[in-house]
């Protein structure tokens, strides 16, 4: 007879709550982890890609034909040959798969070729031909706007328009264009099945949408492109657009040969979307005790030359302009202007870390108006559950413990010891620059809020298909690991569904499993694991309905303290269940701005302890303390791993990282001149966990990738602020922008 159980859920080695050692982690160390650089197929060409030296010009003529007559080559392929779909993009299609007519940014595609070897591939490219007539190109973001010349215009009001506070502030802020910088470059190996179709490995954040686009250019049916997760040195946005990807079907298809792409540095940071550049103008207005009254911004963005994720960048930094506080009267109006910049789109934080250095510069300032400590303002006017979101009205009803964050964050001991006995670790380094006397001390605060999970009525949705085998769970997903340690935690959660403490997830290709959406807004481990984890629940349930049992674990399924039946036989049965799972509904706004816009919330807070030299403008960054919200901790480690590298990222874009761009072409694409924080440059880092179950989350988690660079850039700059005094309205901080004359 069949029994009932309840969905009791045994504990696991290996489950939820725990860190246990990543799958990936000694491959990766030992240098036996496969990336997609190290792909390799008998009989494969290498490709390579002419690309233009003008930002904008008009394309005359092109000559394939010396690149056809260097020996070695086997293609040679230009926007003609494009056979479908002649544009791509990731939400419009309105980038060339090759230019045809005009090239609209520095090292925009132009003609691909395939040859025996690399180095014969890019001779090849170097050869072809390209005749321009150069036009004048427009890199200004104002006169792009005075041209209407834009992706998406944005108007938030909401409450009393004409109300007005006690006390008014204002500022004007810049961010430049930050690079995700992976260490991996773009690569990828096309193979062709000999039946008109094609196997795609290539670094992806969002294989069904690579698909997606790739059978439009191809002109082929969706069963005939299957696209693989493949190793990924790292992605932080940059690999959420299409590259190589249609190069290199083209190229294999056209030469019934496996067609390998890896692009060298420089051709990386032409060849990915990077850092929106913003500027904001902000007035904040607050009545004497300290009570946020109204905040008005308006936001610009610099897009470059094509739409790629603009718009919805743009969206996200109206909606958190305000950031996570109360207030009853907003204005904001955000444009994001086309140029012939080099495009950008998504990157970590994705529209709020521009916004956040805004708005807590503003709060900053509200404080020393007010007399205020500046985290007892943030206090006063803390956002949380049951309020209602600044900007959209939106009734937030998941858990959102600002204040607890604020509290940890004031609790922990600053550790303020004075400038550091090891010369090397003041503002100077190793130049030997600063004197220890010279040294001034300063302490910075920041919040910031972010959403988790796609937004505005996107059909945001995972399918993931847990599998029972002899060696025990098997986690069938398309979700991309990108390094954040998604490989682990699925099979965490698969572990601690099913009661089992074996499991493994297996990434598999677009033909075998249905979209796990993109490796992006925080949302895998909530959505990919929430798939994952009905899943397991699911087959845990169906097989103790089967038989009759009151228990499943590692040996098979018990009854009354009794083996029913044994784990090889049920392995055997073939169980499986595929679970596609959504977050709950999210809905376009109204005309302004207001509505049900998102899925969830986030909140962070970070002190940064900055040393500055102030004579010579030179900024060293002694340590950062972090505390922030993630429901519940699936895996600590790797949270923490998360928080650490996260906060690298905002110290980057706080003191070091811009991309130099000087008539719209990019004057230091390698890492010789584009600065990267390095272990030397690594702040202490100490981070709060703040648990509070309740999001619509696995086990209540939320998504942790994004908060930790959000508020850490503005709160370095807070810092450097209290130690020279100095205004600090634009980051990354330049040298000029601190030192005393």
């Amino acid at each position: 007879m069949t029994t009932k159980t309840t969905t009791r859920i045994t504990p696991a080695k290996g489950g939820v709550g725990e860190s246990p050692l990543r799958p990936d982690g000694v491959p990766k160390l030992k240098g036996t982890f496969e990336y997609a650089q190290d792909l390799h197929a008998d009989q494969m060409l290498w490709g390579a890609t002419t690309r233009s030296p003008h930002p904008h010009a008009r394309i005359v003529s092109i000559d394939v034909g010396p690149a056809l007559a260097i020996g070695g080559v086997h293609a040679v392929l230009t926007a003609d040959d494009v056979p479908g779909r002649a544009t791509f993009g990731l939400e419009h299609p309105d980038q060339p798969v090759l230019a045809s007519d005009e090239v609209r940014y520095w090292g925009e595609p132009v003609a691909i070729v395939a040859a025996e070897d690399e180095p014969t591939a890019r001779l090849a490219a170097a050869a072809v031909r390209v005749e321009y007539e150069v036009l004048e190109p427009n890199v200004d973001g104002d006169e792009a706007e005075r041209r209407d010349d834009t992706f998406r215009r944005m108007r938030i009001r909401r409450g009393d328009q004409e109300v007005q506070g006690e006390v008014v502030v204002d500022g004007y802020y810049e961010v430049g264009m930050q690079d995700q910088a992976p260490l991996g470059t773009e690569a990828g190996l096309a193979i062709p099945d000999g039946n008109g179709g094609v196997d795609l490995y290539a670094t992806s954040q969002f294989v069904h949408v690579d698909q997606e686009q790739v059978v439009a250019s191809l002109g082929l049916r969706p069963d005939q492109v299957r696209a693989h997760p493949t190793g990924i040195g790292g992605a932080f946005g940059a690999r959420e657009d299409v590259n190589l990807h249609i190069h290199l079907c083209l190229l294999a298809l056209y030469t019934g040969k496996p067609v390998k792409m890896v692009y060298q540095r420089s051709e990386s940071f032409t060849g990915h979307v990077h850092r929106h550049p913003a500027r904001m103008w902000y007035r904040h207005h607050a009545n004497r005790d300290g009570t946020l009254i109204r905040v008005e911004a308006r936001v610009v963005i610099d897009g470059g030359a094509y739409a790629s994720t603009t718009a919805a960048v743009l969206a996200n930094a109206c909606y958190f302009s305000v950031g996570p506080y109360r207030c009853d009267s907003v204005s904001v109006d955000g444009v994001g202007v086309r140029t012939n910049n080099p495009p950008c789109g998504a990157m970590r934080g994705f529209g709020a870390v521009q916004v956040c250095f805004a708005h807590e510069a503003q709060m900053d300032k509200l404080a020393t108006e007010l007399g205020i400590h500046p985290l007892e303002l943030r206090r006063m006017n803390a956002l949380t559950t049951g309020d209602h979101m600044p900007t959209t009205g939106q009734l937030i009803e998941t858990p959102l413990p600002t204040r607890e964050v604020i509290d940890s964050l004031e609790a922990m001991p600053i550790m303020d010891d004075g400038p550091p006995d090891d010369v090397t670790q003041l503002p100077g380094g190793t130049g030997l620059t600063t004197e220890p006397g010279d040294v001034k001390r300063g302490v910075g605060y920041a919040l910031g809020l972010k959403n988790l999970g796609f937004s505005e009525g996107f059909d945001d949705f995972a399918q993931a298909r847990v599998r029972l085998t002899e060696e025990g769970a098997i986690v069938e997903t398309a979700a991309i690991e990108v390094g954040q340690g998604l490989v682990s935690v699925l099979a965490q959660i698969a572990r601690s569904g099913l009661g089992l403490s074996r499991a493994v997830v297996k990434h598999v290709d677009t033909s075998r499993i249905e979209s796990a959406g993109s490796t992006s807004a925080s949302r895998q481990t909530q959505v990919s694991g929430g798939a994952t984890l009905e899943a397991a629940t699911k087959l845990r349930q169906r097989i103790l309905d089967a038989h009759g049992g009151d228990d499943l674990n590692d040996s098979g399924v018990w009854r009354g303290g009794e083996l029913v039946v044994g784990i090889e036989e049920l392995a055997e049965a073939g169980w499986e269940e595929t679970v596609t799972f959504r977050h709950p509904p999210t809905y376009a706004p109204d005309e302004d701005g207001q509505g049900v816009v998102h899925a969830d919330f986030a909140v962070a807070g970070h002190r940064a302890v900055v040393d500055v030299d102030p004579d010579l403008g030179l900024v060293k960054v002694h340590r950062v303390d972090t505390s922030q919200d993630v429901g519940r901790a699936l895996n600590p480690e790797s949270i923490r791993g998360q928080i650490e590298g996260g906060i690298m990222q905002g110290v980057g874009l706080a003191i070091m990282e811009e991309l130099v761009i000087e008539g719209g072409v990019i004057k230091n694409p390698n890492f010789t001149d584009y600065l990267l924080p390095t272990i030397l440059d690594a702040p202490d880092v100490e981070a709060l966990l703040i648990e509070e179950d309740g999001s619509w989350g696995p086990f209540g988690a939320k998504g942790v990738g994004e908060p930790p660079t959000i508020s850490s850039t503005a709160a370095v700059a807070a810092a450097i602020r209290d130690a020279t005094g100095r205004p600090v309205t634009r980051v990354p901080v330049r040298p000029q922008d601190i030192a005393i004359g």
